[in-house]
């Protein structure tokens, strides 16, 4: 872990919103500005993907950003790298301490196998990503939802090289923040989980914040 603070005030933001439990978000961060996701009840988990805004198809790749950083977590200083292996976003800030890679997102598909046939039907992040993306008019298709950041999400490894879905580790307040390093574009899902504990099993709100660069 590594816990930073941040010295920024949300009063001088540019961009200030709440993104309810279950819904998306998508937005455009300019080069430079800093970007906070605020854990606004605790324990809750936030799928994340990011795109190169001048070429989308340049996008968040976990293999990458894993590899050059020599950690499966993210925190403090992580390189957000794209396929290309152009940073897109640096963590400047994290008072949570680690995020996931690896746990992937909710869907319909894996509702299904890993709690039943009667989840088939419930809400997923991969449906929000692509609803968003929709709603925004932005070509983005189900190849381009790759591997996605949980931000806040507890996925401990076991021995073995298995994942295990755990109670998560922040708290109400805790945020972390990233410095755009070229212009891109955020889409979120806050996760709608109801069927293992990332969420607490009650997914709640956050707020995304925007300030302008120094």
């Amino acid at each position: 872990m590594s816990l930073v603070e941040s010295s920024l005030d949300p009063v001088r933001a540019l961009r200030s919103e709440v993104v309810l439990a279950g819904e998306a978000w998508l937005g455009r961060i300019e080069r430079g500005r800093i970007f906070r996701i605020v854990d606004l009840d605790g324990n809750q988990a936030v799928d994340t993907l990011f795109f190169d805004a001048a070429d989308p198809r340049n996008r968040y790749s976990a293999v990458d950003t894993i590899r050059a950083q020599g950690s499966l977590y993210l925190s403090t200083g992580s390189r957000l790298l794209s396929g290309d292996g152009d940073p897109l976003l640096t963590i400047v800030a994290d008072t949570c301490g680690r995020h996931d890679t690896i746990g992937g997102a909710c869907s319909s598909e894996s509702n299904t196998v890993r709690y039943g046939h009667h989840t088939k039907s419930m809400h997923s992040c991969r449906d929000s990503f692509l609803l968003a993306a929709a709603r925004a008019g932005i070509p983005l298709t189900k190849r381009d939802m790759a591997p996605n950041i949980n931000f806040f999400m507890n996925v401990p490894v076991t021995p073995e090289g298995g994942l295990t879905f755990a109670d998560g580790i922040s708290g109400g307040g805790k945020y972390v923040e990233m410095r755009a390093e070229t212009d891109v574009l955020c889409l979120i899902s806050n996760c709608p989980q109801l069927n293992n504990p990332c969420n607490a099993y009650n997914p709640t709100p956050i707020r995304v914040i925007v300030w302008e660069g120094s």
